[in-house]
């Protein structure tokens, strides 16, 4: 994608279809741009569902012998190729060795996940010490909020986005219960400005600035669920910290989409979940980060086991050897069988980097957005023609690799009638359809049959409106 570099996705693609001599909607530009595609080689890597095996296909409809159309990594992400051999091996392992597994092979069980952090934060830019792979999001978002909220009658808010994910939500109200006040009072919620679907950083800002003194923490998702919006997690942080407000990110659509800096952006904690780009598998082991500048004075709230350092763990003196930073906050041994696909899939995430992923994906979301314009925008000389309307940011910097489409008929009829065509995407409650062309398994060929199968279910689905 390196020749692509400099020019708006618009830009590209109107210039490389010029020296093509194809329109831009041609499916040569598709082909084009697959061909000089530098990281294709990376979807080898993963198994790719064909249409017949997903079980909403309807076989009278489309070729069930193609791959399915697989727009749903902000989900769940595909089966890394290797997963089941290192699945295998630990198995295999347990079987033959059985308790000698803790300490031998290529990921010893009592270590496994360490093995791996290095890998998982160049990811999220950070450094390996200020990663940890352990729990699950939720549980680890509680415990770090139990160490960096520190409520006091005057600056006892939590501010996030409205409509963060639901889990996000319950844990911020139920931490503010924990500490006795109440969520009406201290739960600080900011919505876009009417008849806008996204927030503003500068009305983000100007939020921190008006009552930074009152807020405790500052917490936003990276990318918000619903809308893709890429929050300006600098902006943010800075902001927050001029206020004397600890800041701290929920990154599940965020880690292995967005191009992070978390290190040095200074943001205070993060978490996130290893199943949506990721690619580790539904409940994979989630990820935790602490800045190193707390590491000797943000504590954990509740010790385990684990928290205690390797060197001395097992001298079981009940004496705490507590490890700095985020280390400090395992509780338990982490179950290797979930090491086993993430390692798998970060492995692949090695053979290139994330702003070359991220290259790749401002080009294959702008393709995308361009062509939903070209043919799916309101057309006021076709008032009755379904139509789409993108609610994600077109600013490439807000958002990820996702579009979130409004459409102008029912959303599930669309979504069945999608899904009907072997296309795997999402449908979010209102009215929210989520596709997301990940860079690391989808080309631009993908996008470009979506494009037509998007065109066979709208026209489906306005026929089934008509009688």
């Amino acid at each position: 994608m390196d020749q692509f570099v400099g020019s708006s996705p618009v830009e590209t693609l109107e210039r490389v279809s010029a020296a093509l001599g194809c329109a831009p909607t041609s499916g040569d530009l598709a082909s084009y741009l697959d061909q000089h595609d530098e990281l294709r080689h990376l979807r080898d890597n993963f198994l790719m569902p064909k249409v017949a095996d997903l079980p909403p296909s309807d076989l009278s409809l489309v070729d069930g012998t193609k791959e399915c159309i697989y727009f749903v990594g902000n989900s769940l992400g595909l089966q890394p190729k290797m997963a089941k051999k290192y699945l295998d091996e630990e198995l295999e392992k347990w079987a033959k060795s059985s308790i000698h597994g803790h300490l031998e092979g290529s990921r010893p069980w009592a270590w496994a996940e360490n093995n791996i952090e290095q890998l998982m934060a160049n990811v999220v830019g950070a450094k390996a010490e200020e990663v940890a792979l352990m729990n699950g999001l939720t549980v680890n978002l509680h415990l770090l909020l139990l160490s960096f909220y520190k409520p006091t009658a005057t600056r006892h808010k939590i501010l996030m986005e409205n409509k963060a994910f639901p889990s996000d939500h319950y844990a911020v109200e139920s931490q503010i219960r924990l500490r006795g006040f109440d969520p009406k009072q201290s739960m600080l919620l900011l919505s876009p400005r009417p008849g806008e679907e996204t927030l503003r950083t500068e009305d983000i800002v100007e939020r921190i600035d008006k009552e930074g003194e009152s807020i405790a923490v500052v917490m936003f998702s990276g990318v918000q669920y619903y809308t893709g919006q890429h929050f300006n997690m600098a902006a943010i942080t800075e902001a927050g910290h001029r206020k004397g407000c600890y800041v701290g990110f929920d990154c599940a659509h965020a880690a292995g989409n967005a191009e992070l800096k978390l290190h040095d952006w200074g943001v205070d904690f993060a978490c996130w979940c290893s199943y949506k780009y990721l690619n580790s598998g539904a409940g994979g082991i989630a990820g935790a980060f602490i800045h190193e500048k707390h590491k000797h004075t943000v504590k954990p709230a509740l010790l385990g086991w684990w928290g205690h350092d390797l060197k001395t763990r097992f001298q079981m003196n009940n004496v705490m050897d507590l490890q700095p930073g985020i280390s400090g906050y395992r509780l338990s041994n982490q179950p290797f069988l979930l090491v086993c696909p993430l390692q798998a899939s970060l492995e692949i995430f090695n053979m290139t980097s994330m702003s070359a992923l991220r290259r790749k994906s401002i080009l294959l979301t702008g393709y995308l957005e361009y062509l939903i314009q070209q043919y799916y925008i309101r057309d006021p000389a076709q008032p009755d023609r379904p139509y789409v309307t993108i609610i994600t940011p077109s600013d490439p910097h807000q958002r990820g690799c996702q579009l979130s489409l409004s459409f102008s008929v029912p959303i599930k009829d669309i979504f069945q009638e999608l899904e009907k065509r072997g296309v795997a995407c999402d449908m979010r409650e209102p009215n929210v359809l989520r596709v997301a062309p990940v860079p690391l398994y989808n080309s631009f060929s993908d996008v470009h049959r979506f494009i037509d199968v998007l065109g066979s279910a709208l026209a489906a689905s306005n026929k089934q409106q008509r009688k």
